[in-house]
């Protein structure tokens, strides 16, 4: 008999050869009927392969993560196959399920195209063929035959990803008459695929390689009752009504221009002035903290980001460098601004009374993306860190980390970040040649990370392989108002910059020490974050952040120095705003100002100016009242102050 640990701690005994369906179907018809793969002593598997020994094992279902992911990733290979029925001769790159859905990228050969036009065939296809209840079969084939396969059917790509497996690690999957390469899992059939939509096509390079053949990608979703397609697709429409690309546009707060380049933002006034709420908000804590602010140059020597490692990393990948007329001499635009604050903390001897030093800058740095991957803000070619940079000693590693906790938690609970989880990012333990450093610093650094996060009672994951290559991290991953997870906030330990800087301090026995340097950047970069908060918020932005706040509207031109009054002495209380003293009648001057998404409108008419009041107007709600005009100068103050409180 084997030993089955299910996840509550329970064991149940079975024979050896007993199915994930079998342990299912043991605990209960409905938890059967539901179950769409296992997980196996941490890998995901086929709900119907073997269980040979004993392991802990979990039933994964539509309701879990991995659950999900095999439901889609069996649907790419479903639509492959309706796509190898409607369009013959079709050449298969690869087809991964991703967060929301999956996609397949394949080539039609010369003088064929799928546009948007074509998706209801295709979907009424994919559910064709789901109708067939087809399972999907797992074997195993030898590289030969595997060649030989792929050879006789002509996909190239196939055999491309051949070259890189070894033999006995191949594994084929077939449901219907459909055979693919792939490593799975899948779910058992195609049945519970129910609903189908096809979002997108577009253009992606074979392997992510500009000078490879471009093929066409196409993204789908599915799911096991279409009501959840509906609501989904409901979803959809709202995050198009929230884009920050078109918010962006409307509010005026940033622009792009071909001849500025593809990637590099233009911040428009309103858009600098929400940009500049960020830093001013960011560098009052960090003040608060401890941090010295610091300025760094845009561009770097070559021999900077070689002795910090990001030249092996990423110099292939960088913008070209920099030739000066001195012949070898090399610059390269700055990637990123750790290397330069390290040779700031080198400026003077440094003793361990000294440390720890925090130092701080909003630096800009510039990374060459591909532009098939510019999106907006959230992937730029030129885009600000909230960067720091905390030199300490080790033992002062896990107090700093935890400081550092409590400001990224600071700056979400005032920005209406409430749904996170904090994804603790380590190393491949089968793929160390891809860090850099030792493996005692790596498991010191790893330590820190686990037992700071533990103490502050954080919801975390662990993701093996996530971590940068010089440490492991911390990051925060924000779920927005439509429930999209976004990589925000990011935590790094790192031992190994301050060994290829030769940093030190003197230690009170007068001998020289390595000081532990950490990275943080609670927004990440201003450009991703403000793309984040636009689609989060739908461009109602908190109050004490907005860049208009109010909007005074008088109600015709009789009450426009009563309304110039009232807005000089919001100005005067440091408010931002506007006059509207447009010959427009009120209900078209609210319109506008609704439509700006401006919080408060002030409407001045007679009763206001003869009573000294304002009639408020809150966005979203309609009115809510006329108050003198120091009650609601007192109520927004005390609103603003609130919300930027330390918590």
């Amino acid at each position: 008999m084997i030993n089955i640990t299910l996840p509550d701690g329970s064991v149940r005994q079975f024979e050896p050869g007993v199915s994930g369906y079998d342990v299912a179907a043991s605990i209960s018809e409905g938890l059967a009927r539901n179950a769409l793969a296992v997980r196996v002593n941490g890998e995901v598997r086929d709900l119907n392969r073997s269980l040979d020994d004993s392991a802990n094992l979990e039933i994964l279902t539509w309701n879990d993560t991995a659950g999900k992911a095999t439901f889609w990733h069996s649907s790419a290979h479903l639509m492959a196959e309706a796509l190898e029925a409607l369009y013959p001769g079709v050449k298969l790159g690869i087809g991964p399920s991703i967060e929301n859905g999956f996609y397949y990228d394949i080539d039609l050969g010369e003088g064929r195209t799928i546009s948007t036009d074509n998706f209801p065939e295709i979907e009424k296809k994919i559910l064709e063929l789901a109708k067939n209840k087809s399972r999907y079969e797992r074997r195993e084939v030898s590289k030969a035959d595997a060649i030989a396969y792929f050879t006789e059917k002509g996909d190239e790509y196939k055999l491309d990803l051949l070259e890189r497996l070894d033999d006995g690690t191949i594994t084929f999957y077939q449901q219907g008459g459909f055979t693919d390469l792939c490593r799975g899992p899948h779910i058992p059939d195609t049945s519970p695929i129910k609903a189908v939509k096809l979002l997108n096509v577009a253009g992606a390079y074979w392997r992510g390689d500009e000078k490879n053949k471009q093929l066409t990608r196409i993204y789908g979703i599915t799911f096991p009752k279409a009501k959840e397609l509906t609501e989904y697709l409901e979803k959809l429409e709202e995050a198009k009504r929230r884009d920050h690309r078109k918010l962006g546009k409307e509010l005026e707060l940033f622009a792009f221009s071909e001849k500025v380049g593809a990637g590099l933002p233009l911040w428009l006034p309103k858009g600098t002035a929400l940009r500049e709420r960020l830093e001013q908000f960011m560098r009052k804590a960090q003040v608060k903290a401890g941090y010295l602010p610091v300025v760094t140059p845009h561009i770097g020597s070559k021999e900077l980001y070689v002795t910090s490692g990001h030249y092996e990393k990423y110099g292939a990948d960088s913008f070209q460098p920099i030739k000066t007329p001195n012949p070898g001499e090399e610059f390269f635009l700055k990637p990123m601004n750790c290397p330069h604050h390290c040779e700031i903390y080198k400026t003077k001897p440094r003793s361990y009374r000294d440390l720890p030093i925090r130092l701080a800058e909003f630096g800009t740095v510039y990374r060459y993306e591909q532009s098939g991957e510019l999106h907006g803000l959230t992937r730029v070619r030129g885009f600000t860190q909230d960067d720091a940079h905390i030199f300490c000693r080790p033992d002062q590693v896990k107090q700093e980390f935890i400081k550092v906790i409590d400001l990224v938690l600071y700056v979400f609970s005032s920005l209406g970040f409430e749904d996170y989880t904090a994804q603790i990012s380590l190393r491949d333990p089968e793929n160390k040649a891809k860090y850099i450093g030792s493996d005692e610093n790596w498991l010191l650094a790893e330590t820190a990370i686990q037992e700071a996060a533990a103490e502050k009672g954080l919801r975390t994951v662990t993701e093996l392989g996530e971590a940068a290559f010089y440490g492991p991290k911390l990051d925060f991953m924000v779920r927005d108002a439509l429930g999209r997870k976004w990589q925000l906030g990011t935590i790094q330990v790192d031992y190994n910059l301050p060994e290829r800087f030769e940093l030190e301090y003197v230690a009170p026995d007068n001998s020289r020490q390595r000081p532990v340097m950490l990275h943080r950047a609670p927004f990440g970069s201003l450009e991703r974050f403000v793309a984040v908060l636009i689609e989060h918020c739908a461009g109602n932005f908190p109050l004490w952040l907005s860049p208009e706040q109010f909007a005074v509207l008088p109600i015709s031109e009789k009450y426009q120095d009563y309304a110039q009054q009232v807005y000089d002495q919001l100005v005067q209380a440091e408010m931002r705003g506007s006059l509207d003293s447009r010959d427009e009648k009120i209900g078209r001057k609210i319109r506008d100002a609704e439509m700006s998404k401006v919080p408060y409108m002030l409407i001045v008419g007679e009763k206001e100016q003869e009573n000294g009041i304002v009639s408020v107007r809150k966005h979203g709600e309609g009115d809510i009242g006329s108050v003198p005009l120091d009650a609601f100068i007192r109520s927004f103050q005390e609103q603003v102050a609130e919300m930027t409180a330390v918590k």
